[in-house]
């Protein structure tokens, strides 16, 4: 091979090592085990990718047949987002319920818990936890996925996650990164700003992310957010002073950056996501995150592509490509090693502990008077896409399960209450809402509910803002299936 072609072949791989590109099916498709073949080091998982335990853990063991290091990366939180139990709802309490019992030891257990799950499927990254402080409680797209608005509580769960989730042999990846709590825009669908003076982002937005780093997070994901204390001009995931300046040299970060995913609105819709993934890796990121909704080997190539050219062109240097490439490969050798070690075996099994955690995060006002026949409205807000609409929540499915013969029925905006009494009949209703606080069609129904039912129990799933009303108000702090299973003991009385 000519020094050329080597260069060349180089070049390819390392370009390849970096991409973190999601594909479709539940089964790897032949161009992807093709590029994993020459270079690929990384794959995404998402809900779509899933159908059972034992399926995951063949389609992981069939990627390892091209490359027994692949990192197999997904977006598990546990909570409302869920991945691994997208059609089921979760088996986990997400972030807010872990930091509303504030007990360390329980969040690493959970965590721990959730690693051992991941692992056994053969997935090894996990592109979690939020360390993100919920300072904007009209936030729409961290919410429930923050520990809290209490940057030092922030801190220290998001340092229990990190330790419990790499005890079970699956690298953590905190998000997102200076932090994304102050926003009121999705970064799906936009570019969020947050005009916060850099004082402020050093006592609140980075205190936990200095505490993941403490707690030897192996990944760090960045956001798509423009902060202009920090850089008037880009996005973080684009920008040298925030990935290498700030995280990098003033925070003395040495792992994995991955940036959050590129094919979002905030960077596909004003850079592209070939240019906006050169600025990435130029910028100080490691590893780019797509296939949330661009899953085919066109996009791998096309981004490939794009790096080769760059390096070519001298627009991004090569030796910056070649250490993220290395950094890559750093991360899925820790990955291999630790899934050969039997201490993420050590300790026993806690199946159970993700309900022991929802049924602790309860907060309940009024009285327990067990209901009989009750009829569930779902007061049912539009879906962030990090969530997505895949996922059930609720009370109704776990209520009918101890109470038989309960009813239910599910309430978009412009429902009204009359609609709900109408179909209630003589049943006590049960109100589910989820952040009523950011809705005002949920707060008039809720009113009207309790002021012509005053024995209404209300169950809120989201952030607790609203009043509590009702004759029993139920604080879940969260809507995964394990919330809606504690909220739905406490209404049946068992």
């Amino acid at each position: 091979m000519t020094v050329l072609a080597h260069r060349v072949d180089t070049l390819t791989r390392d370009a390849l090592a970096v991409l973190q590109p999601g594909f479709e099916g539940t089964t790897a498709p032949a161009w992807l085990l093709r590029q994993v073949g020459e270079g690929l080091t990384a794959v995404g998982l998402f809900g779509r990718n899933i159908a059972s335990p034992e399926q995951l853990a063949a389609l992981t063991a069939q990627l390892r047949t091209e490359r027994d290091d692949v990192l197999v990366a997904i977006d598990e939180e546990g909570g409302d987002v869920t991945r691994l139990e997208v059609r089921a709802g979760s088996s986990f309490p997400g972030n807010l319920a872990l930091g509303a019992v504030d007990d360390t030891a329980l969040t690493r257990d959970v965590a721990r818990e959730l690693g051992r799950r991941l692992a056994e499927c053969g997935v090894n990254l996990n592109w979690a936890p939020s360390a993100d402080v919920n300072s904007n409680p009209d936030n729409p797209v961290i919410g429930v996925r923050s520990f809290g608005a209490d940057t030092h509580l922030a801190a220290r769960h998001t340092a229990a996650y990190v330790e419990g989730l790499q005890a079970a042999g699956v690298a953590a990846c905190t998000k997102h990164f200076p932090g994304h709590g102050d926003t009121n825009v999705d970064s799906h669908h936009a570019l969020p700003r947050i005009d916060v003076d850099l004082d402020t982002l050093v006592a609140r937005e980075l205190i936990p992310f200095k505490a993941a780093i403490e707690a030897g997070t192996k990944a760090v994901m960045s956001a798509h957010i423009l902060v202009p204390a920090l850089d008037p001009t880009r996005p973080a995931t684009l920008s040298p002073q925030i990935l290498t300046g700030l995280l990098r040299k003033e925070l003395g970060y040495e792992g994995l950056i991955v940036t959050d995913g590129m094919e979002m609105n905030a960077i596909a819709g004003t850079y592209g996501i070939e240019r906006g993934s050169v600025l990435a890796i130029a910028a100080g990121a490691d590893a780019i995150c797509v296939g949330g909704g661009l899953a085919d080997e066109a996009t791998v190539l096309r981004l490939r592509d794009a790096l080769v050219t760059a390096v070519r062109e001298g627009t991004l240097p090569e030796e910056r490509l070649a250490d993220a490439a290395a950094r890559v490969r750093a991360l899925a050798e820790w990955t291999r090693r630790a899934a050969m070690s039997d201490a993420r075996q050590e300790g026993s099994r806690a199946s159970d502990i993700g309900l022991t955690a929802a049924r602790r995060a309860l907060v309940i006002t009024g009285a327990r008077t067990p209901l009989s026949t009750p009829y569930v409205a779902t007061l049912a807000p539009v879906a962030n896409i990090a969530v997505g609409d895949e996922t059930p929540w609720g009370v109704a499915a776990e209520l009918a399960g101890l109470l038989p013969g309960t009813e239910s029925g599910v309430y978009p905006e412009g429902s009204a209450a009359g609609d709900i009494l109408a179909a209630a009949g003589e049943r006590t209703v049960v109100a589910v809402v989820r952040d009523e606080h950011r809705h005002p069609w949920m707060t008039a129904a809720v009113d009207a509910l309790v002021a012509a039912r005053p024995d209404t129990v209300v169950v809120e799933m989201g952030v607790p803002q609203a009043t509590a009303r009702g004759a029993l108000y139920i604080v879940t702090h969260g809507a995964s299936r394990v919330c809606g299973r504690a909220a739905a003991e406490v209404i049946a009385g068992v």
